[in-house]
Formats: C-alpha cells, structure tokens, sequence
C-alpha cells in the first residue's frame, strides 16, 4: 500500500501567515480612528442639553450676545455636572454661546494624544429665526483634536 502524506507545506503556511500579516495592518489604523471618533462622539452627546437650552434662549428673544451668564438661569447643569469617562467639562461663553467640550487626559489611550486632553467648540451662528451651529477644534485649555476626528454638525 502507498502511504500518503496529510498537512500543508511550509510556503501555504507562509502565505497564510503573511495574509493574516497585512489584514492586521490595515485594520489597527482603521479600529484606532474608530475608537478616538467614539471618544469625541461622548463629548458630542454630552453636549446636546446644552446646545438645546441656548437655543431655547435664544428662541425667547435672546440674542447670542445677551444669553444668560449663569446656567441655572436657561437651565442648564453647572460646568462640573458634565463630566463622563472621557469628557472632563462641558462650559458655554454667555456672550456669544460658544459651548466648549474639554476632553481627559485619559491614561486607556495608551500614549495617544489625539483625544487626550484635547477640546473642540461649538459656535452658533444666528441663521434667519434659528441658531446653526459650527464646530471648531480647540478652544479650551487642552489642544486642538485633529480636524478628522470632530463630529460632523
């Protein structure tokens, strides 16, 4: 009887190995992105109750100049209320309604400063009887997050 040899040869194995190889390597950038634009999103999400309640004032009779300086007074949490695992202060200017997210210096990111101890705002912009809101990096005491990763409006 002959015998037959079951397996698979050194030069699948390699190719296999090297398959794998370059998947990793375009997946590691991509999940990175995905993660920060996650952490950025919190923020985002954060800020909605804020957002909301400048618009109210200004729907009221407001302008963007003359919106309320305390937060109680448009009901709004004070600026130390909004805080979650990767967002350490949500403020709004009164003159103006420019609502500022600071970001942690968060020690899960691993070295990354992308979304780490980083700010972006969101400035209104009267547009007929509504507020249109335009969001910026930076702004706060951190620096500015990588354009890339803002949410869009």
């Amino acid at each position: 009887m002959k015998k037959i040899q079951q397996g698979f040869t050194l030069i699948e194995l390699m190719i296999v190995v090297a398959i794998i190889g370059i998947l990793a390597a375009l997946a590691i950038p991509a999940y990175q992105d995905y993660t920060i634009r996650s952490r950025v999103a919190e923020g985002a999400s954060l800020s909605g109750a804020v957002k909301t309640a400048i618009e109210v004032a200004y729907s009221e009779g407001f302008a963007l100049q003359d919106i309320p300086t305390t937060a109680a007074s448009i009901g709004v949490s004070p600026a130390g209320s909004y805080t979650a695992e990767y967002v350490s202060a949500i403020t709004y200017a009164p003159a103006g309604g420019i609502i500022t997210i600071e970001l942690k210096n968060n020690p899960k990111l691993g070295g990354s400063t992308k979304a780490s101890a980083t700010s972006f705002q969101y400035i209104p912009t009267a547009r007929g009887g509504n507020l249109e809101w335009r969001i910026s990096a930076g702004g706060g005491t951190g620096t500015q997050i990588p354009d890339k990763y803002l949410p869009k409006t």
